[in-house]
């Protein structure tokens, strides 16, 4: 049953859906749709994106229901989504059009990108509008149709894309078995899935029984480095909020942290003073800061990684515990120290607010640490030497590598990651060409 995780209520229920009914439709809106030139496709892919404006109240309130975000918080990932949306569609008439290799010996070759069909997104609950638009707003851009299955926890939203696109994008309410068989049988032409790794490589073996590619978004433990030359300060302000925003449950968050010897009293004392600011409460209350874990159980988790920690000589110098509010599990805002490679919270990804800092002699020990990891989604340096960053940015071994900034997804930028952190990218360009297949046009002209 579904909960709405700080009330402990039950949340609404969705009737399973006839899925093999849904992807017929599908495939007759997708042999229509993908004939609409792609101008006409922007704009009204560009109307339908006016229905999260119009919804932005009722769907924030899903938000805040099903995965216990404060309002206020939710209400700007309808901005986050509203801005990668537009900018797909700002770059999908010169991304898409054929590439022409011009006339040569009496033909003519060009490179044309061709829809694949009807693309399966499998989305996440953490962040339902940003995650999910990623997928939908390329897939459809470029001439496809969706089947989308979102997280249990957040199924409203799922029915919101549905709404919003109308006929181009089905919400398939169905178990993982069915979803499984889906792409074992290859009812569908593509993966989009977004969660764990281990999750990952479930849907990664099951697509490969139907020959489907894939594009996965996995799991991330972030790390930071904290150079000689960077502003504790400032640094501190913007790692804490990396680490405990959405309560810490972010692929992107910022999982561990390296700071030069000679910053690290100053910088951890920074932080401290951070997080005694930090307001747990009603997710509806304009002073809450820091809202319930959306599945309690992991609660657990972060709890055996501490005390792990704390068992190998780390100390705790906030936090470290869960705390019940009323119905709610919440995760107290945590900072360690005294931290090495030697602990599961340095190492295993814990999806909670919890900030290990450890310290380091130079920049070299601190790569190799950020690089000492079987993830790698993002990485971060802050300092003021823009030719430290580079040198770092050329050595880190992660998808994204951020100077003086964490957390963030510029939709022109390809979002990806290496080793356990996912195959291929969304966003920019690229995630629109990820959603079509090459086809060549070679022909003798005379």
């Amino acid at each position: 049953m579904r909960i709405n995780p700080y009330t402990g209520a039950p949340l609404p229920t969705f009737e399973s859906t006839d899925v093999l009914s849904q992807i017929v439709s599908l495939r007759d809106q997708q042999a229509a749709w993908k004939r609409v030139p792609i101008e006409e496709r922007c704009q009204k892919l560009l109307q339908s994106l006016n229905y999260f404006e119009k919804e932005r109240d009722s769907i924030a309130a899903d938000i805040s229901h099903e995965m216990g975000r404060p309002l206020k918080q939710a209400l700007g990932e309808i901005d986050g989504l509203l801005e990668r949306g537009h900018y797909l569609a700002s770059i999908a008439i010169d991304t898409l059009e054929p590439e022409s290799l011009g006339s040569k010996d009496g033909f003519e070759r060009a490179i044309l990108h061709e829809p694949l069909g009807v693309v399966f997104i499998i989305s996440a609950w953490n962040y339902p509008l940003l995650i999910t638009i990623n997928g939908v707003m390329a897939s459809l851009l470029a001439g496809n149709t969706v089947l989308l299955k979102h997280a249990t926890q957040t199924l409203s939203i799922g029915a919101h894309f549905a709404h919003a696109f109308s006929d181009l994008v089905e919400h398939a309410v169905i178990d993982h078995s069915t979803a499984a068989q889906l792409m074992e049988t290859r009812e569908v032409d593509h993966v989009i899935f977004t969660g764990s790794v281990e999750a990952g490589r479930s849907v990664y073996q099951q697509a490969a029984k139907g020959l489907l590619d894939c594009q996965l978004e996995l799991g991330g433990k972030d790390g930071a480095y904290v150079a000689a030359d960077a502003d504790p300060m400032i640094t501190a302000e913007s790692l804490v909020d990396g680490a405990m925003y959405n309560s810490g449950q972010s692929c992107c968050g910022v999982e561990r942290v390296y700071v030069h010897e000679d910053l690290h009293d100053s910088f951890v004392e920074h932080c401290a003073t951070l997080l005694d600011a930090y307001v747990l409460g009603a997710p509806g209350e304009e002073s809450t800061t820091m809202g319930p874990l959306a599945q309690a159980s992991n609660a657990a988790l972060m709890t055996d990684q501490v005390n792990d920690a704390v068992a190998k000589k780390a100390e705790v110098i906030r936090g470290g515990k869960p705390r019940i509010i009323g119905q709610a599990t919440y995760f107290e805002p945590t900072l360690l120290t005294n931290v090495t490679h030697d602990m599961d919270v340095m190492t295993i990804e814990n999806f909670g607010p919890i900030l290990p800092i450890m310290k380091v002699k130079n920049d070299d020990e601190a790569l190799s640490l950020i690089n000492d990891s079987s993830y790698g989604l993002t990485s971060i340096i802050f300092t003021m030497s823009q030719a430290r960053a580079q040198q770092f940015c050329d050595g880190a071994n992660t998808g994204t590598v951020f100077m003086n900034r964490c957390d963030y997804l510029d939709p022109a930028l390809p979002w990806t990651g290496v080793n356990q952190s996912g195959i291929g990218s969304s966003l920019s360009k690229y995630g629109l060409l990820g959603v079509t297949r090459r086809k060549s046009k070679h022909f003798r002209l005379s």
